[in-house]
């Protein structure tokens, strides 16, 4: 089988492909154009988010048998058309998991702790020591909404701090040991804290809107290394500006291009120039599951889903 690769990935991807037998090319500066043309000699591609498998370029790829995409989402592929076709799609969000979770962790502590806002006060040489007093997660509440790799991941970072883990998601029965599974609006009455862990998708599209939000019973902190379009930044932003919103950690925004790589092509928005001035927000380049070690984890998935498929 001969498979293309898209995107740079860790080195294991290609040298264990090539050591089950399959044979490996890699074009990663080629336009979608010129690759659409040659894409009916292979049989598989691996890809991150370099541009969208769409219609077009699936009928092209008249001999595909699978999409191997290095990452946790789909979002990028016409995932019903592929099927249609007959192409295997394969995605590793067990390969970043652990990442998410503890960069979820992190930037949830850094916000109570004003971590960020004392790091750069003291780097100007204020020592303020009563306008840095933070607050403890002992006893809190923290929702989840979406209980799947990335959610369940998170919650068991939570063990031992002492807080009570709900979780939110439209499949049945998802909760464990580590987060009880609630009704919405039970979920609204109770949080403390709320963390998206969830894929882009028609219903996600700006699900944290000025209307979700005021639904909550509390004042709640919001963590997001999802997807940014699943918040609408400018209702984001008139919630922390009335204090329904108490502080936001975002790995991901609104903005980002599909790629991920670069975030603007036009003139910043004003609902963003707002967030990078806010000392109670915390900012991220969309690297919540980008680790030395969540590379090779996410390579390494793609191959054994792909072996354990063909080989």
């Amino acid at each position: 089988m001969k498979v293309l690769h898209l995107d740079t990935n860790h080195e294991l991807l290609i040298n264990q492909l090539n050591n089950l037998g399959f044979t490996n090319h890699e074009d990663y500066s080629s336009s979608k154009e010129s690759v659409e043309a040659i894409i009916s000699e292979y049989d598989g591609i691996v890809i991150r988010s370099r541009f969208t498998i769409d219609k077009q370029f699936l009928d092209a790829a008249t001999n595909l048998k699978f999409i191997g995409r290095v990452g946790a989402g789909l979002e990028n592929i016409d995932c019903d058309y592929a099927k249609s076709k007959g192409v295997y799609l394969i995605s590793a969000p067990e390969g970043n998991r652990n990442a998410v979770g503890e960069h979820a962790l992190g930037m949830l502590l850094s916000l109570f702790n004003k971590l960020n806002k004392a790091d750069a006060e003291v780097r100007n040489g204020k020592w303020l020591r009563e306008e840095n007093r933070g607050i403890e997660l002992d006893s809190r509440t923290v929702g989840l909404i979406g209980y799947g790799n990335m959610g369940k991941a998170f919650a068991k970072k939570l063990r031992g701090f002492n807080v009570e883990v709900l979780c939110y998601d439209i499949k049945d029965n998802v909760g464990d040991e580590n987060a009880k599974q609630v009704s919405l609006k039970e979920f609204q009455q109770r949080v403390d804290v709320v963390s998206l862990h969830t894929p882009q998708t028609p219903l996600t599209l700006g699900m944290v809107n000025s209307e979700f939000i005021n639904q909550f019973k509390k004042p709640f902190w919001l963590i997001n290394t999802a997807r940014g379009k699943s918040v609408v930044t400018s209702d984001l932003v008139s919630a922390l500006k009335t204090g329904k919103i108490l502080g936001a950690g975002l790995d991901v925004l609104e903005y980002e291009k599909a790629s991920f790589e670069s975030l603007f092509s036009t003139e910043m928005p004003e609902a963003f120039r707002y967030l990078i001035k806010a000392e109670n927000v915390l900012l991220s380049p969309h690297v919540a599951g980008w680790t030395l070690e969540s590379k090779e984890k996410l390579a390494q998935t793609i191959v054994d889903k792909i072996k354990a498929k063909f080989y």
